[in-house]
Order: structure tokens, then sequence, then C-alpha cells
């Protein structure tokens, strides 16, 4: 059965995108710890990011170190935080979370809501640092 990411990739989910070249694909985690919270997937669904062959992982690497430079670049934050879990979907990925505190990155905090306005809007943003015109 597809993964929630591998439905979002084939466009049976809609997402807020920020980011898709071939082979990968950046969007906003809809359960944000942070404003500009990304999740970044290979397009192949691989259930655990260390399976990915490694022309694949060091190729998310690249597009993740990119899409988090722009994160940088737009959203107010010290860093952008790094993690990767796993658990929740069965699909290699990343988080990508603007941080101004090391308790920014704690997954058992109450998740951040915001409008689809506002998602939106964040996503805009971030796709146009990371393709700027």
């Amino acid at each position: 059965m597809a993964s929630i990411f591998s439905k979002i990739v084939a466009g049976e989910i809609p997402c807020y995108k920020v980011a898709e070249d071939k082979n990968y694909m950046a969007f906003l985690d809809i359960f944000p710890l942070a404003k500009g919270h990304v999740l970044v997937i290979p397009k192949k669904e691989v259930d655990y990011l260390f399976d990915l062959d490694e022309e694949s992982y060091a190729g998310l690497m690249r597009f993740a170190r990119k899409v988090a430079l722009a994160i940088g670049k737009v959203i107010p934050c010290k860093r952008v935080g790094v993690a990767v879990l796993g658990l929740e979907v069965p699909h290699a990925h990343i988080h990508l979370i603007p941080l101004n505190s090391e308790g920014d990155i704690d997954f058992s905090k109450p998740k951040l809501q915001f409008t689809s306005d506002e998602f939106a809007a964040t996503a805009k943003i971030i796709a146009e640092a990371v393709h700027p015109e």
C-alpha cells in the first residue's frame, strides 16, 4: 500500500510544496513544530532513510541542504535543524525545522496550527527562496 507521501507525490493528496525535482520533493509539515517546518522526501518509496542506495541518499541530502538554506533566508531563525525519525510514516523523510532554541525541535510539544492561507504564504516564500528568479 502506498504511503501518504507517495500519494502526495502522485498528486492524490494536496500539499504545500516548496521544492521539487525529478527525484525529490519538499513540502510543509501540516503538523509543524515551527513556522516553515518542511519535510523532504525521495519520490521513490523507501521505508527507511538508510535503506536508500548511496546515490539517492546523497541526492536527498543535497536537495535538503538547498531547501534548508532557503528556509534560513526567509524564516526568522538562528538555525535550521535536521531530524530523522521515520516511525510515523513508512517513507524515508527528513524534517527541516527553523530553530531559535534547542527546545524548538521537541516532537513531544503540541504542534502549531496555521490557516491554509498561512501555510500557502509560507510555502510560497520558501519556494521563491529555493528558486529565486
